[in-house]
């Protein structure tokens, strides 16, 4: 097989499998070439990702080493996609009854969930996570694209039981949007006790919500590492959590004038781009 080819090869395989070790004799016997060849193919994929800031290839030594892709997204690309995000946000149109924002064609869209499931995958990739925890029904979509750059399963709390999950834990929770006390479950075979649990939704406003999965994953005496949304808006109370990243914040929505103004969250200033 010629170099070319071998790259390619390579390049596809290590993309499809992001944060897993692969041992250089696998790639070795793969290709038929000298463990020496493949290691000259991985310097020049390395320099690739590194020029264009689409990952990187990391390196383990030692009789059970070898190399694992990690997937980021560099600080101009991100900055870059998310000053055009807010943009596309502040669409008048998009607003709903009681000053929500329409997001469903963005959490619809592979080429922005790519996006976005490689940023917030960026921040978290040094962090040990063990599970990803959602709301349904539109944080499934985003939870899914964050997987897949982390190579980690999610959950999904439900808001009503669902017979093909069974037995589940509940928790109530105060809707910040309504003042409502509301429930939320999930099965109890989803998460192992003592997991890192990273909480990604779509739409913070008072919080609630994302304190409600906070409080389940206590229960399944689990930890919280983290807390994502792609959008927060304004809230005129304190919030129910404090230590959360967001990639939009929408500022301001007059539903009177028409109009939204919205800008890029605390993301960037959150994430240390200069350790990849």
């Amino acid at each position: 097989m010629k170099r070319s080819e071998r790259l390619v090869d390579m390049t596809q395989y290590l993309l499809a499998r992001p944060h897993t070790l692969i041992a250089l004799p696998f790639f070795a016997a793969r290709y038929g070439s000298a463990k020496s060849s493949i290691s000259e193919d991985l310097a020049i994929l390395k320099h690739s990702l590194a020029i264009h800031e689409n990952g990187i290839l990391e390196t383990v030594a030692g009789a059970a080493g070898g190399v694992r892709y990690i997937p980021f997204l560099g600080e101009k690309q991100t900055a870059s996609y998310l000053t055009g995000l807010a943009q596309r946000i502040q669409d008048p149109s998009r607003i709903l009854p009681g000053g929500f924002v329409y997001l469903s064609d963005v959490l619809g869209s592979p080429q922005d969930l790519r996006a976005i499931g490689q940023i917030i995958a960026t921040h978290y990739a040094y962090t040990q996570v063990d599970y990803l925890m959602t709301i349904e029904t539109k944080g499934i979509a985003l939870a899914q694209a964050v997987s897949k750059y982390l190579n980690l399963p999610f959950v999904t709390v439900r808001r009503r039981p669902k017979i093909t999950e069974g037995a589940t834990i509940s928790v109530n929770y105060v809707a910040s949007s309504s003042d409502r006390v509301e429930k939320m479950e999930l099965a109890k075979r989803l998460l192992k006790p003592h997991a890192n649990v990273l909480i990604i939704d779509d739409f913070m406003k008072g919080g609630g919500t994302m304190n409600g999965m906070e409080e389940l994953v206590k229960e399944f005496e689990c930890h919280v590492v983290g807390r994502c949304v792609l959008c927060e808006t304004q809230f005129k109370e304190p919030r129910r959590v404090a230590d959360y990243l967001s990639l939009i914040n929408i500022n301001r929505v007059d539903t009177t004038n028409k109009k939204i103004e919205a800008n890029v969250g605390n993301f960037l200033t959150q994430t240390d781009f200069d350790r990849f």
